[in-house]
């Protein structure tokens, strides 16, 4: 099948690439020039496990190509997938003017029917938007031709997207057009094999779907966070609790890990935009939501006020080792990352800052320019080189069995405050270190 895909972020990149993995002829538009100077030279403008490997192949093939050309994408298939971003507006509603947009470029050049599939995160509502707005385009070209909108949001985690988009737990297809929902089902059979995974619903819902599903994960995360620091002050165990309730198998394990709080480019816009669209369109208070926005916004300063606690509130002449500045793992992205908040209160509280991070250096620096105050490590011993304490706030891999009689030796002071509770109290402290995690 012929495939267009607005947008090459994320879901955009990793979507087409994967359609093309399977046989499909992808194109990809994006307005920016320079990103696709990069695709086309072989390289990839985000860090994305498995997808450069991806990427390349299918270019190699002649199943997958670039351009900003919207005459062009266009024009090359039937199916049209809208997968731009979506970003928090000043009163945190979801911008929907890229949406809009390339909605509009379609509606504004069609020469045949389409289907629009909607891969962006959007409020309810938003495909009868985009069929409103080809619909006047149609109409002021005085053409008559059949197009379609289809919700099909996207759950891909960032650092693990190839493997779900390759391996979905649910496709869920929002429609009402019988046509439009049968190419989506032959479009997705080589990822539905195995059974059938595929959920066709009402637009409305399926737009709904996605909001929600990321409202109960941060849900979860907020919840347990909350717990973690009262096992803390009650001389609970965090991970105890958590090994207790997720063998409940109404609870499960999943996303119950207590922390410093989430970031990323999902959670913290679609729990404001969910709370924005619940409060304006359907007059409804989502007090549960409103709550994880405000406990998450306190546990980004947990680390900071375990910081000030030991060192006093005046940080003056104090260098912090970070490790880690990704909100997750496998991924260069620092949106809304719990690094930034801490970063930003050290330095506002005199200190300066060591960080060290596999990937997401490049982007540190984008983000704090040339502030003399922050210096990158090019490994996690030399960060901690004379720092008065080292402090995790990223769970990679390579931080989870560290040498701790060296990270001693390198530490003007043995400390360690860990914003991801990656290590047994005991064994930290049989090195003479101090350790303070979170919820333990």
């Amino acid at each position: 099948m012929k495939v267009t895909i607005v947008g090459t972020g994320y879901v955009g990149l990793v979507s087409g690439a994967c359609l093309a993995e399977v046989g499909n002829h992808v194109l990809c538009l994006d307005l920016d020039p320079a990103k696709i100077r990069i695709l086309e030279n072989g390289h990839i403008p985000i860090h994305e496990s498995g997808l450069i490997d991806i990427v390349r192949h299918n270019v190699a093939a002649g199943r997958l190509g670039f351009t900003t050309d919207i005459d062009r994408a266009v024009a090359h298939a039937r199916i049209q997938f809208v997968a731009v971003g979506t970003p928090p507006d000043e009163d945190g509603s979801a911008d929907l003017q890229y949406v809009l947009a390339a909605a509009r470029n379609i509606g504004s050049r069609m020469t045949e029917d389409k289907i629009i599939v909607n891969k962006s995160t959007v409020p309810v509502g938003t495909a009868h938007k985009v069929s409103a707005v080809i619909a006047e385009e149609l109409q002021k070209r005085d053409i008559k031709l059949k197009h379609s909108v289809v919700s099909n949001p996207e759950f891909l985690k960032e650092g693990g997207a190839v493997e779900d988009f390759m391996r979905p737990d649910r496709i869920i297809i929002g429609g009402d057009d019988a046509h439009a929902i049968q190419q989506m089902r032959e479009l997705y059979a080589p990822f539905n094999r195995n059974h059938d995974r595929i959920i066709v619903m009402d637009v409305k819902s399926a737009e709904l779907t996605k909001y929600a599903a990321n409202a109960m994960l941060a849900t979860r995360i907020s919840f347990m966070n909350e717990l973690a620091n009262v096992a803390e002050k009650l001389g609970a165990d965090i991970e105890m609790v958590r090994l207790g309730i997720g063998s409940d198998t109404r609870i499960g394990y999943h996303f119950l890990y207590s922390g410093c709080g989430y970031g990323g480019s999902c959670f913290p816009k679609d729990v404001k935009a969910l709370i924005k669209t619940a409060n304006d369109d359907a007059g409804i208070t989502l007090k549960v939501l409103n709550a994880v926005e405000a406990a998450n916004d306190a546990q980004k300063e947990v680390l900071t006020n375990k910081i000030k606690a030991r060192f006093g509130t005046n940080l003056i002449g104090k260098n912090f080792a970070i490790w880690g500045l990704a909100f997750k793992p496998n991924t260069d992205d620092m949106r809304d990352a719990p690094s930034r908040k801490l970063i930003s209160d050290l330095l506002e509280a005199g200190a300066t800052v060591t960080a060290y991070d596999p990937v997401a250096m490049s982007e540190a620096q984008r983000i704090f320019g040339n502030d003399s105050r922050i210096s990158y490590a090019d490994n996690p011993l030399t960060a901690c080189k004379d720092a008065d304490a080292l402090v995790i706030v990223t769970e990679w891999k390579e931080f989870r069995n560290p040498d701790f009689a060296i990270i001693k030796t390198k530490l003007k002071t043995p400390l360690i405050f860990d914003g991801r509770s990656l290590y047994e109290l005991a064994t930290v402290r049989a090195h003479g270190l101090e350790y303070f995690p979170i919820g333990r």
